[in-house]
């Protein structure tokens, strides 16, 4: 077990969530998940937590009510090194009522934020040339979803996209 992992509050729907998020990331499972008994907060049977691994990393989750909720000052970074990877991690969360944010953020069902970034955006944006790296930083300004060609053409100075 790793030393730290991240632990997410849920109203009622950590068992959900997990099963959501392990069918969309590679590398997945559900480790275990523990029960509320007769007499507690919750019905009997109903998931208290939820112990999962998403890609090799391990999560935490509870169901214990709405005293807390999910908000954009904590997000996971996902690295996605294709569009294609970029597309079906995208698509993938905004399932079920997820909404688009800006830049590379959206927020799935259940509130949590993600970021699904290439790698292919630090090494644009880290150009030693100014004018490229803000270019970079305009197109990336503009998108929701991030869309890898569409960076490099602004960061080459192809606007048109043809190439020349």
């Amino acid at each position: 077990m790793q030393a730290i992992s991240p632990f997410l509050w849920f109203d009622d729907q950590a068992e959900q969530a997990a099963e959501f998020y392990t069918g969309i990331f590679d590398n997945s499972r559900i480790l275990n998940i523990s029960r509320y008994p007769e007499g507690a907060a919750y019905p009997a049977g109903t998931a208290m937590s939820v112990s999962f691994v998403l890609d090799g990393l391990e999560f935490q989750a509870l169901n214990a009510g709405p005293q807390y909720h999910f908000s954009e000052a904590i997000s996971f970074f996902v690295s996605a090194d294709s569009q294609e990877k970029i597309d079906h991690l995208w698509n993938s969360l905004l399932e079920g009522g997820g909404s688009e944010g800006q830049c590379g953020w959206l927020k799935d069902r259940f509130g949590l934020s993600w970021q699904i970034v290439p790698p292919q955006l630090g090494q644009l944006m880290s150009d030693p040339d100014p004018e490229r790296s803000s270019r970079t930083m305009q197109a990336m300004l503009q998108m929701q979803k991030i869309v890898i060609a569409d960076l490099q053409r602004a960061h080459d100075g192809d606007d048109d996209g043809d190439g020349a």
